[in-house]
């Protein structure tokens, strides 16, 4: 049988629908593949093997009767996945990495997992989280930490790094995760893959909870950048329950660059490239990260783009974002977080997300207001800077994978970190624009840890940022490098 571990999603998903691999063995050697590497990285939480074997099944019925139909099937139809321990999945336990959560079972998906449903995957289990996706470091009380794959004694990262580190070891190609701070770009740069925030909109908010929340964002990781392509053709779309729909149907992402057999890589030629290795020191960044985001420049000179060291102004960027989360946390967890600290125990929640809430709750109308304006200050200066640019090209993460042991890097270059978001700033800073921003492979430092590259487009402008992205990674080919487990 075919080696199934290292072929891309669209591989698999062709292998599958041509009848030259069932789905029951896809999903078999998923499965294979999660008992020889998890317990080295603990990514994969919760294993859901019997109900996927038996929709493993009725899959591959579906493929022989629609091959002798003559129908087609559905773009990801058998393909196995595990899903993010954030993202609700009918009949499957999702804990948010809460032991408060530990045992709960939803009766419904979330709008991304519908998608990918009706898209055809055959949800496998869960992938690991930090405690309510708070935090760039996987860990929780639940299920413990999860490691790096090209080097286990060192984080990887959060809060999509279950996933990530799945993605990594062949357990799968592609997979979700979502973004507020970086949650899935971080992981992606610690892990050599590819993850991308979506502008918001374009996988809608819908009810329960806040459908016109905008900082936290819904998304996709993948070893390739057209995987996530493919991934976003299948969850990307307008909802009628979401106020904030891009009306653009998913099918925008399908680009004829990706299809298989292509030999055709986007070109980035003329493309306005603004890069910066420190957002002329705006933030700390380590020296091999800075090395890295420097040799890019080169990499799109050669490539024809356009490439100055021009940035925007990001002088509101850290208010912007600070208040919304903490605005966003009180309203998702305030009331959670009053409980359980009036507890004789002092509660199950850890401090850090007691404390983002905490900011939360004592937030004023006067603070509110004054976040509005900083925003509207923050998009203007978005506007302008990408009047003139395409794109913007920096570090995805400040510092490299950092010790498991840690909660978050305590220092970069000397200068203490005043708390777990500060050393995230090249991301937080990011997702406070509403810019649309992936990370993908650039490169690996000195001891051979992975380094990613940020690239930020103007906010509805994803399918252009895919293609620079693609072009970036033709180029280099630092995804090709696997861990040596």
């Amino acid at each position: 049988m075919t080696d199934l571990t290292w072929l891309s999603t669209r591989e698999l998903a062709h292998l599958i629908a041509s009848g030259e691999v069932s789905s029951t063995e896809a999903v078999k050697a998923h499965f294979a593949r999660i008992e020889q590497v998890n317990p080295t990285i603990n990514a994969i939480v919760t294993l859901n093997p019997e109900r996927a074997l038996d929709e493993a099944r009725r899959a591959d019925e579906k493929t022989v009767a629609a091959r002798a139909a003559g129908e087609s099937l559905p773009p990801l139809h058998g393909v196995p996945m595990t899903i993010k321990d954030t993202h609700d999945t009918a009949g499957m336990r999702t804990t948010l990495g809460s032991p408060i959560y530990a045992d709960r079972v939803p009766d419904s998906d979330d709008l991304l997992v519908a998608r990918l449903r009706a898209a055809g995957i055959i949800p496998t289990g869960k992938s690991n989280v930090p405690e309510f996706a708070a935090g760039a470091h996987t860990f929780n009380p639940v299920f413990g930490t999860t490691v790096n794959p090209y080097d286990p004694t060192k984080s990887v990262a959060g809060s999509s790094g279950g996933v990530a580190a799945a993605l990594a070891t062949g357990i799968q190609a592609s997979g979700d995760g979502s973004d507020m701070g970086g949650s899935l770009r971080t992981p992606a740069s610690f892990n050599n893959v590819v993850g991308m925030r979506p502008s918001n909109g374009r996988i809608p908010h819908t009810p329960p909870g806040n459908a016109w929340q905008w900082l936290a964002q819904q998304g996709f990781m993948g070893r390739t950048v057209g995987d996530v392509a493919l991934l976003m053709s299948v969850g990307a779309g307008p909802d009628p329950a979401g106020p904030c729909s891009i009306q653009e149907p998913g099918g925008v992402f399908d680009l004829p660059e990706f299809a298989l057999g292509s030999s055709h890589a986007p070109s980035v030629a003329g493309v306005k490239v603004g890069l910066s290795p420190t957002l002329d020191g705006l933030m700390e960044v380590e020296r091999d990260v800075q090395l890295a985001v420097t040799a890019a420049a080169d990499v799109f000179s050669r490539l024809g783009a356009d490439v100055d060291d021009r940035i925007p102004d990001l002088r509101d960027a850290d208010q912007v974002f600070s208040v919304q989360r903490a605005y966003d946390f009180a309203a998702s967890w305030g009331d959670l977080v009053r409980a359980e600290t009036a507890r004789p125990d002092g509660g199950r929640i850890k401090q850090a997300v007691v404390w983002n809430t905490q900011l939360g709750l004592d937030l004023t109308v006067q603070d509110l207001a004054a976040m509005d304006e900083a925003r509207g200050r923050l998009w203007q200066a978005t506007q302008r800077y990408f009047a003139t640019h395409d794109v913007l090209v920096m570090p995805t993460a400040q510092a490299l994978p950092f010790d498991a042991e840690l909660e978050y890097p305590q220092a970069i270059n000397g200068r203490p970190m005043a708390n777990y978001l500060e050393w995230m700033r090249a991301v937080t800073l990011i997702s406070a624009t509403g810019c649309p921003a992936i990370s993908v492979p650039g490169g690996f430092s000195s001891d051979g840890l992975p380094i990613g590259i940020q690239i930020v487009a103007a906010p509805g402008k994803d399918v252009e940022l895919l293609r620079v992205a693609a072009a970036f990674e033709a180029a280099t080919r630092y995804a090709d490098r696997h861990p040596p487990l």
